[in-house]
């Protein structure tokens, strides 16, 4: 099969510290490779893949301080791929809603994954314009602001099985990584860490969106004897860091569309102990993956919980839900169907 995946730009593919989407996309296109199909993939240049690469830019734009309209970068993308559509079976977007209106125009199957949250209202009103594209969702509650959409699937993440092991030795402190931002709850962490009086180790970017909050609730509290802020890692960091935690802290306070990082710890075999928002229950299983917990005093006392919990069946229970090569076969059910569907002849409306 003839695959393109468009990632994002801001990040190149995989990215070099944090970046979600970019993660993901990197993964599908190296097991579809792996699988035998003859993939390109659209995205910075600065990226490294097995696949055929075709750069959109330079490099990522995150990296580029010249980029003043980011926008514009997305703009010219699609229209180069647009004008290589005929040369795919299937088009794979990861760029929200910048394809929808010019490849609802034109021949060549195409989808969208939708990796961010939806509760917004003019992601409402921007998506409802385009009610025949077809859309894949990251997990099934991520669709419940615009549960109207055309939906064809829910495909949850994966990674390759051996990009995050797990690695020996005892464990002595919890872990927060990611992104410090407000929904993220990197101060609600240290809180949880300070009442059963752990170290907690913050392995986590700091966008200039959230500086603020970075400056006013997390950086006053760093100060307190059992925080450690690491700042960004990269995978190679991650087995690491993750397996030398008791768990993950997950304390979050939105409707997460998935969460990579509860998935990157139970591939170290590391237990997570989130609180129960968007997709949260549909990646853990209580009590065996982890903990759901619906506020701090919830998530003080699972950690006595913890030493229940066995961290090689974490890992088992990772092999058997969020593999790369699961991700792909999914992705590949939801291709053929759409090529199959766009073979179909369609009756022409005839005016009386």
């Amino acid at each position: 099969m003839r695959i393109a995946q468009v990632s994002p730009l801001f990040e190149a593919v995989p990215p070099k510290l944090y970046g979600g989407t970019e993660r993901v996309v990197h993964s599908l296109t190296e097991e579809l490779v792996a699988m035998g199909h003859d993939v390109t993939l659209f995205a910075s240049g600065d990226s490294i893949t097995s696949a055929k690469l075709a750069p959109m830019r330079r490099e990522a734009l995150r990296l580029d301080p010249t980029v003043r309209d980011w926008v514009a970068t997305y703009m010219r993308m699609v229209e180069l791929i647009y004008r290589r559509a005929e040369e795919f079976d299937v088009i794979h977007f990861h760029i929200d809603y910048f394809p929808l209106s010019l490849f609802g125009r034109q021949r060549t199957p195409f989808l969208t994954t939708l990796h961010g949250r939806l509760d917004l209202t003019e992601f409402k009103e921007v998506y409802e314009t385009f009610p025949h594209a077809p859309f894949v969702s990251i997990s099934n509650s991520q669709r419940r602001p615009i549960p109207g959409l055309n939906w064809v699937r829910t495909v949850l993440h994966g990674m390759p099985v051996d990009r995050l092991t797990p690695q020996p030795g005892p464990q002595s402190y919890f872990a927060f990584l990611g992104r410090i931002s407000p929904e993220k709850g990197a101060d609600r962490a240290i809180k949880i860490a300070a009442r059963c009086g752990v170290k907690l180790k913050i392995a986590a970017k700091v966008d200039s969106a959230d500086r603020e909050y970075f400056e006013t609730a997390v950086k006053p509290l760093l100060s307190q004897g059992h925080v450690e802020f690491v700042g960004e890692i990269d995978d190679s960091q991650k087995p690491e860091f993750l397996s030398g935690a008791h768990a993950l802290l997950f304390p979050i306070d939105w409707p997460e569309p998935f969460g990579l990082v509860m998935i990157e710890a139970m591939a170290c075999g590391t237990p997570v102990i989130a609180y129960n928002h968007g997709s949260v229950p549909e990646v853990l299983d209580h009590g065996l993956t982890g903990f759901i917990v619906p506020d701090e005093d919830a998530a003080v006392s699972a950690v006595s919980k913890l030493g229940e919990l066995d961290r090689g069946a974490i890992r088992r229970r990772f092999e058997q839900r969020f593999s790369a090569r699961r991700m792909a076969q999914d992705y590949l059910g939801v291709y053929e169907e759409l090529i199959e569907n766009a073979s179909l002849p369609r009756l022409r409306a005839v005016s009386g």
